[in-house]
């Protein structure tokens, strides 16, 4: 028995491990998969960074042949590193970032190995007991007067990374202990490395498949545009929804699915600042000249930006429930909305396609003057409803959304005034006109002909058909 009740045990023991061991084996094999969809995900989102990752891979191979090859390696020796350890750091995903970092890097180690250097020879004149208290008093200096210039603002945006390598270097040189000459020979190993590490990322980052930070933030820009003028366009038909009994209709989740794009807007700030900064380190490339206005770009980001909040509070109007409002007030306050939500919409559709064609924005300027049309309309509608509005209270939100919308389009006005600036900046063509779509037109009742007379005379001949019979009219004029 005894025997019998440890093989039981020894077997229960045994098929717990083997469960645990197959639930185990199920986890890993769900992380897996799951780790597998996300790569897959993230690669189809943005194919450019598969590219951007082969660009990588391939930039620290021909840096690695400093060590791979003899006579490479003979020449820099162990400073072949910083060439491995620049690309690392300064291979960003657009051509604008690598740049920055890039010039940043070398610029900074040059200055700072010269200031190093000069430090040591001057140090070197007050003997062997003043030079390290001299060196000293160097490093303490240039230390705090770096890092308490990464509070101003423009250096922090465009300098902190040059700021941080020219600190480090100069402090490694000048605690280094090394005679001048030694220092000299280091520093040129450096410097050398340094630049061709970063060369070699700046040449496969413009020449292969080159990622334009100046290029994402003018379709950013323009996407954000885009996103909201879906919004208002559909906000209209959406909120002021009332069946034929009278009652008001409550918005499904489904239908306001497609309304949400517009929240990327609120949280686009730092990637739109970061893009500018990146693009002012462009060259010139495509269709953006050098020395192209980006900051007009924040300004018009701004904008977009102060126009999603005010489509924030729209968009929390459709999610809560209106059952307590007047369906009266609504009715003559809905058309004139309406019809300001859906024209200012067109209006930001039509400003968002002529910064993606970099084109004049005068087609948007037909939607404003019927937004504000509508916008005058709505005052009238509203001294007639708020005189026969029973409760005030109940008619307070859709009174608010009538307020919000009148915001929406000033800021429309705003946005536009923006674009126009930018377009006179950067040179954008002139728009072509509107096509006109004209209805079908019944076939003209009057048909005739025209001949000329010998004697320099015109007879034209009308023929007037009539649903009963035709007469036909001679008219003799002279030319």
């Amino acid at each position: 028995k005894k025997k019998e009740s440890e093989m039981q045990l020894s077997i229960g023991i045994l098929s717990c491990l083997c469960g645990r061991f197959k639930a185990l084996i199920g986890k890993s094999k769900a992380k897996v998969l799951e780790l597998a969809k996300n790569t897959k995900k993230i690669g189809k989102d943005d194919p450019r960074r598969v590219i951007h990752s082969l660009k990588v891979g391939l930039a620290l191979t021909l840096v690695s042949l400093f060590y791979y090859t003899r006579p490479l390696y003979d020449g820099f020796g162990i400073a072949a590193i910083w060439a491995v350890l620049t690309v690392v750091l300064v291979f960003e995903f657009s051509v604008g970032a690598t740049l920055s970092k890039s010039l940043n890097r070398s610029v900074a180690t040059l200055m700072a190995g010269a200031l190093g250097i000069g430090a040591q020879q001057i140090a070197s004149f007050s003997g062997e007991k003043g030079e390290p208290f001299l060196l000293g008093t160097f490093v303490f200096l240039t230390a705090v007067a770096s890092t308490f210039s990464r509070f101003f603002p423009r250096i922090k945006a465009r300098y902190d990374y040059g700021v941080l390598i020219f600190i480090l270097t100069f402090s490694m040189v000048s605690v280094s202990g090394y005679h001048v000459e030694k220092i000299l020979k280091l520093a040129n190993q450096r410097l050398s490395t340094v630049l061709i590490g970063g060369a070699t990322c700046i040449v496969i980052s413009i020449f292969i498949c080159p990622v334009w930070a100046g290029e994402d933030l003018h379709n950013l820009v323009a996407h954000n545009l885009e996103k909201l003028a879906s919004f208002l366009e559909g906000f209209g038909d959406e909120y002021f929804r009332i069946s034929e009994s009278g009652e008001i209709q409550v918005v499904s989740k489904e239908d306001k699915s497609t309304l949400q794009a517009y929240k990327s807007v609120l949280n686009s700030k730092t990637t739109e600042e970061s893009l500018a900064n990146f693009a002012s380190w462009e060259p010139w490339h495509g269709r953006f000249r050098f020395r192209h206005p980006w900051k007009q770009y924040l300004t018009i980001a701004t904008l977009i930006r102060q126009c999603a909040y005010r489509v924030e509070a729209l968009n929390n109007y459709t999610n809560t429930n209106q059952s307590k409002a007047q369906p009266e007030f609504r009715r003559k306050i809905q058309d004139p909305c309406t019809k300001m939500s859906s024209e200012s919409g067109k209006a930001l559709k039509a400003l968002a396609s002529a910064i993606k064609e970099m084109k004049q924005p005068s087609l948007a300027s037909p939607y404003l003057a019927n937004s504000k049309t509508a916008m005058n309309d709505l005052r009238t509608s509203l001294k007639g409803a708020l005189s026969n509005a029973t409760d005030l209270l109940e008619i307070i939100p859709d009174a608010t959304v009538a307020s919000i919308l009148v915001e929406t389009v000033t800021f429309v006005e705003k946005i536009l005034e923006a674009v126009k600036e930018l377009s006179d900046s950067a040179n954008f063509k002139p728009a072509e006109p509107l096509a006109i779509s004209m209805e079908k037109q019944p076939a003209p009742r009057n048909r005739g002909t025209v001949k000329p007379t010998s004697d320099g005379d015109i007879v034209i001949t009308i023929h007037e058909i009539s649903p009963t019979r035709a007469e036909t009219q001679n008219v003799q004029a002279t030319s």
